[in-house]
């Protein structure tokens, strides 16, 4: 019961950190930069981003219209979920459909094949689950009061954390298969092992038999 406790609580911490990710990182124009997100199915992912170009004049960056950003996003089973070219500001947006590792690729729009290019700073916000959403919009949309929202949110929330739940029973039963085909796979090597010392001894003592006969020393 106490680990039942445990492991809901470490689910529930999970969720609610592994629900936004910001940062920025520096790239050159010829480069790809992949990150990996692990969510459950049937979860929507949303980033944003800003690509800023260094400016050897001011020795800073700036933001400079005319270099875009192409982003790819491939699932647990390397499937295509999206590609699709951006501005040097954006939103994407997608919906997982499988459990697992997603896999989301930044690259610039870049004619360079061979130089660096220009050095890139970019801007990256990573929503996933209910905090992908808008929820400012849904309410002017939808025309939902403060309380409707709120319980709307926590609605949304605990589906969230249902799926990342359910997501850890399948990291579980796989673990266990392949903890089990391990165990399984030593076993039969031991026995393997065990057949050819038998096989091997069983050989020795017939050959050493025979060349005791024939030099007629038994």
């Amino acid at each position: 019961m106490v680990m039942c406790k445990l492991r809901t609580c470490i689910v529930l911490l999970l969720a609610l950190v592994h629900q936004c990710t910001s940062l920025y990182f520096h790239m050159w124009e010829t480069d790809v930069k992949c990150f990996v997100e692990e969510v459950p199915d049937e979860t929507m992912i949303s980033g944003k981003y800003k690509v800023e170009v260094y400016n050897d004049k001011t020795e800073s960056f700036v933001m400079k219209q005319g270099v875009g950003m192409h982003v790819e996003v491939k699932d647990p089973d390397k499937n295509q979920v999206l590609s699709k070219y951006y501005a040097y500001e954006g939103q994407f947006v997608f919906t997982t459909h499988t459990p697992g590792e997603h896999y989301i690729c930044l690259s610039p729009n870049s004619t360079r094949w061979f130089s660096g290019g220009n050095r890139l700073r970019v801007h990256l916000n990573i929503d996933v689950g209910e905090h992908a959403n808008d929820y400012k919009q849904i309410q002017a949309k939808e025309k939902l009061s403060e309380l409707q929202l709120r319980v709307r949110q926590l609605v949304e929330q605990v589906d969230q954390i249902t799926k990342e739940q359910n997501y850890q029973r399948i990291r579980e039963e796989r673990f266990r298969f392949t903890s089990e085909s391990t165990n399984q796979r030593v076993l039969w090597w031991a026995v393997a092992q065990t057949c050819i010392l038998l096989i091997v001894g069983y050989w020795q003592m017939r050959h050493l038999k025979g060349f005791f006969e024939a030099k007629k020393l038994v």
